[in-house]
């Protein structure tokens, strides 16, 4: 499932791969002649899957991939139907069993699912896409992706420094260092819980401490953003004015786990409403203490993958 969504960017699309891979395992059962273990297998077929699915298709971007920072002064734009990429939720990840060796357990053991790295890697074409995430991510050595991907071992090593350049452009710095796995830490879960609490409180000025001075937010399916906490405060200002006509209403926010970051559902309850109704997944990167990216993913759809209903009475 996680090495789907690398490829990918789509939860969604990732549990139709995952389908397809096991249906494919199913079909050519016959054919595993066990040189490899099952997993490395199943990885094979899932990439092969992948790589079909994504012929042809535009990548998947966040609004700061196609246009320069919005001024928060002008009304916001209507949402737009392009590829946007998807949110993870921690609880279809699953880490490797203890005891686990090789690249098959690799795959699972360091687990790169930060937005940042998933925002990057939509930058590579399909082959160097794979070829990155099987040779740096999952740990596969060059002549077994060569194998996969009925190529040279030349032509992998030469697609691998052509994807980490590109990645090099793209992440932030210090990046290309992949880390293991981890929960947000205790740190991060304070930022997370005051962060929270100022939004159900509507206390703007609780919300600027928190931010850092070049935070940048993002509102996928909306095409806009906002770079620097002057202009997202200015945005949360006009929006949670409650004499305004374009009044979003009163938060209730619920902790969850998003590509191992500290993460948040917001559910609104509009003027009127006595239900507080799916809003958002927002989903944070917190540095030295302070916000420093938001993304909120204004799709309700998004709930049920999280385990959330879709409705809360408080």
């Amino acid at each position: 499932m996680v090495h789907c969504y690398r490829m990918l960017g789509s939860v969604e699309e990732a549990e139709d791969l995952v389908q397809e891979t096991f249906l494919r395992a199913w079909k050519g059962l016959r054919s595993f002649e066990g040189r490899s273990s099952l997993r490395a297998w199943l990885y094979r077929i899932a990439t092969n899957a992948c790589l079909d699915a994504l012929d042809g298709r535009a990548r998947r971007v966040l609004p700061h991939h196609l246009a320069p920072p919005s001024d928060p002064s002008v009304d916001l734009p209507p949402r737009t139907d392009v590829p946007w990429l998807q949110p993870f939720p921690d609880r279809m990840w699953e880490p490797a069993a203890p005891g686990d060796s090789g690249p098959d357990a690799v795959a699972v053991s360091r687990e790169t699912l930060e937005l940042a790295f998933l925002a990057a890697i939509q930058h590579l074409p399909p082959r160097q896409r794979a070829v990155l995430i099987l040779r740096d991510v999952a740990g596969w050595p060059a002549k077994e992706v060569a194998t996969l991907l009925e190529g040279s071992v030349a032509g992998v090593n030469s697609a691998l420094q052509r994807a980490r350049a590109t990645m090099r452009e793209h992440l932030p710095e210090h990046r290309m260092d992949w880390a293991p796995a981890a929960e947000p830490s205790p740190e991060e879960r304070a930022v997370l819980r005051r962060y929270m609490d100022a939004m159900e409180r509507a206390d703007l000025a609780a919300v600027a401490t928190l931010l850092a001075a070049d935070v940048r937010a993002t509102m996928p399916p909306f095409p806009m953003w906002f770079r620097g906490r002057a202009a997202v405060m200015a945005s949360l200002e006009a929006s949670w004015d409650a004499d305004a006509p374009w009044y979003v209403g009163s938060f209730r926010m619920v902790p969850v786990g998003a590509n191992r970051q500290p993460a948040a559902a917001a559910y609104v309850r509009a003027p009127g409403d006595t239900t507080f109704r799916a809003f958002a997944v927002g989903v944070l990167r917190i540095e030295a203490g302070l916000i420093t990216e938001i993304t909120a993913f204004h799709d309700t759809g998004l709930f049920a993958a999280f385990g959330l209903p879709s409705e809360r009475d408080r």
